[in-house]
């Protein structure tokens, strides 16, 4: 009797279709890399930011985009709330391909997009949203390139030391986490230097009428303090402000960046602006390569100048390709190995991802300190950087 053959053709071809099947696809070199962007369509920066998203994405094509392929830009609103917010990231990472992330601006959003894209191991590059608690939380995926709320008042607590010399403060902020966090910073640095905290008032933003404001302004006439420090948005800094110079209170103004850095206060707030002084993270002045350059190409291409929220976006997409283009594949451990390791220059600033304190994969900057003159935003502290002397205001008086 002849030995039964094996079927050895059958078994070659199962073989080689499940060989076909397990070895990667690979991609068109002219595939698209997507990065998603949080976007926040809600306020008042999303066109500002997305323009400076813009920007930089045609900017990193023209230089050959990543490793030869082009960036594409994924957006999707998150609404300022926290389901549509984590919607974004799902959408972002399971619709739109997105390799990693970048954007967020509410905090009190940033929260739970943080989490949710630490939960789907996808990196997360925030440019804006400045809750400490952020890069706080051992989430291994989130990294920040502003400074955080802690770190916004800086400068302007340097000039305060070094410059007038402030005896007594009041606060007034806008509840939300960033908010909240600017005051905390603010309330440990008068009790840590011996001024006097003659009111702490917080105050609901979505109870935005003069009625509301001219409670709180009321309570801060009785014992007007030398400098009052404000943490607001936009629309919510224009209408404080217009209730404290209607109740003629002589104290100093002060704003911990947020809605007081942008031309569309000056514009809205009118002549109340005039010698409002405020915090800012970022200032044309700065001397970091491609800082004047990007002020200049924004102001002619869209006729408004760019402040900070503007140079975070442009330098954080900036950040993201040379991070895609030093990463060994686009899975989330190359990519957070890359951006474990950056250390790169921007328009806004230098970047390098560190530990300090309680924060993790955060960058760290210095700060700087705007007044409005004239109409005009100029910087007077640091000195090294100022383009005009601080002017005190006529019913104040700068402490010896």
């Amino acid at each position: 009797m002849k030995p039964r053959t094996k079927p050895l053709p059958c078994l070659f071809i199962v073989f080689l279709i499940v060989g076909l099947i397990m070895v990667p696809v690979p991609v068109r070199a002219s595939e698209p890399l997507v990065i998603g962007i949080l976007h926040s369509e809600v306020y008042t920066y999303a066109n500002m930011m997305k323009n400076s998203f813009e920007m930089a994405l045609e900017t990193i094509n023209k230089q050959g985009g990543i490793k030869g392929r082009p960036l594409k830009l994924a957006y999707a609103n998150d609404e300022g709330k926290q389901k549509p917010g984590e919607k974004a990231v799902i959408d972002l990472i399971e619709k739109n391909g997105a390799v990693m992330l970048v954007g967020a601006y509410q905090s009190s959003n940033t929260i739970f997009m943080a989490r949710m894209a630490d939960k789907l191991d996808r990196p997360l590059l925030v440019c804006t949203a400045a809750d400490d608690r952020i890069t706080q939380r051992k989430w291994r995926n989130v990294y920040r390139l502003n400074p955080p709320a802690k770190g916004y008042s800086g400068g302007l607590e340097d000039f305060f030391l070094n410059k007038i010399k402030p005896k007594s403060l009041a606060i007034v902020y806008e509840n939300s986490p960033y908010g909240t966090s600017g005051a905390m910073r603010m309330m440990w640095f008068c009790r840590g230097n011996d001024i006097d905290l003659r009111a702490i008032e917080p105050y609901h933003k979505e109870r935005l009428q003069t009625g509301y404001f001219k409670r709180i302004v009321a309570r801060l006439k009785e014992d007007p303090p030398d400098v009052i420090y404000m943490v607001s948005y936009l629309k919510d800094a224009a209408l404080l402000v217009k209730n404290i110079r209607e109740a003629g209170i002589a104290s100093l103004l002060c704003g911990g960046a947020g809605g007081f850095t942008s031309q569309k206060f000056i514009a809205s707030a009118g002549a109340d602006a005039n010698l409002i002084l405020t915090a800012t993270l970022w200032t044309p002045q700065l001397q970091y390569p491609g800082t004047q350059e990007y002020y200049d190409q924004y102001t002619r291409r869209y006729a408004s100048p760019p402040d900070y929220h503007g140079a975070e976006a442009y330098s954080a997409l900036m950040v993201a390709a040379d991070v895609l283009r030093r990463s060994e594949a686009h899975s989330p451990a190359s990519i957070r190995a890359a951006l474990d390791q950056t250390d790169m220059m921007t328009p806004f600033g230098p970047v390098k991802f560190t530990a300090y304190e309680k924060f993790e994969r955060q960058n760290s900057l210095p700060t700087q300190v705007l007044q409005i003159i004239n109409g005009k935003f100029e910087c007077v502290w640091p000195q090294q950087l100022a383009t005009a002397d601080f002017a005190a205001p006529p019913e104040w008086k700068a402490k010896e």
